[in-house]
């Protein structure tokens, strides 16, 4: 199992290299910025949460636009997947935790299953090495609501608990984002 862990690594690190500076082996940037669970505005400690195990950090341009939906969706369907290989999810955008309030605990999509973070300058996305693009006048989301902020590249980070970068997880659609990081998290967890 060590092997195919080692070469899962190897292969995410080698597909994402072109997409995000930080790789596996990278020392994760630590981060404690406002979030949303549930609805209830709360803060968000990278450092805290690494702790109970291994975070799947995932970066997304914007809440209630097509793809972020569809990611956040599938994180919440399989939420409790994750839960039982021992990670935990925090998706992060540049959002305003007034929209993340909204959005984190619509059934459709997060669901009040994980919490949603507010890089609202986009400092840890930057700490990241991820793009990010200054919002763009006139841009209205899938509730026809304006979108004032800048949008983070979509890219998902599997941090362990020393606080390293396990995978980096980009240029995928939300959907198979978001099941390369299960399948992932999934070869971490203990066997029973």
């Amino acid at each position: 199992m060590k092997i195919k862990t080692a070469l899962a690594v190897v292969c995410l690190s080698i597909t994402s290299h072109s997409f995000a500076a930080l790789i596996a082996g990278d020392k994760a940037p630590n981060f404690k910025i406002p979030a949303s669970f549930a609805g209830k505005s709360t803060d968000f400690s990278l450092k805290e949460q690494l702790k109970k195990g291994p975070v799947v950090v995932y970066f997304y341009p914007s809440a209630y636009t097509n793809g972020c939906n569809t990611q956040a969706h599938n994180f919440s369907v399989n939420s409790a997947k994750f839960a039982a290989a021992g990670a935990s999810i925090v998706g992060i955008s540049l959002d305003s935790i007034d929209r993340l309030n909204t959005f984190s605990a619509d059934p459709e999509y997060c669901a009040g299953k994980f919490p949603v973070a507010s890089d609202s300058d986009g400092k840890v996305a930057k700490a990241y090495a991820l793009n990010v693009k200054d919002a763009m006048e006139g841009k209205l989301d899938t509730r026809g609501a304006s979108i004032d902020h800048g949008f983070a590249e979509r890219t998902t980070f599997v941090i362990t608990p020393d606080g390293k970068i396990a995978a980096t997880i980009g240029g995928l659609s939300p959907a198979e984002n978001v099941a390369k990081a299960l399948e992932f998290v999934q070869t971490l967890a203990p066997k029973k």
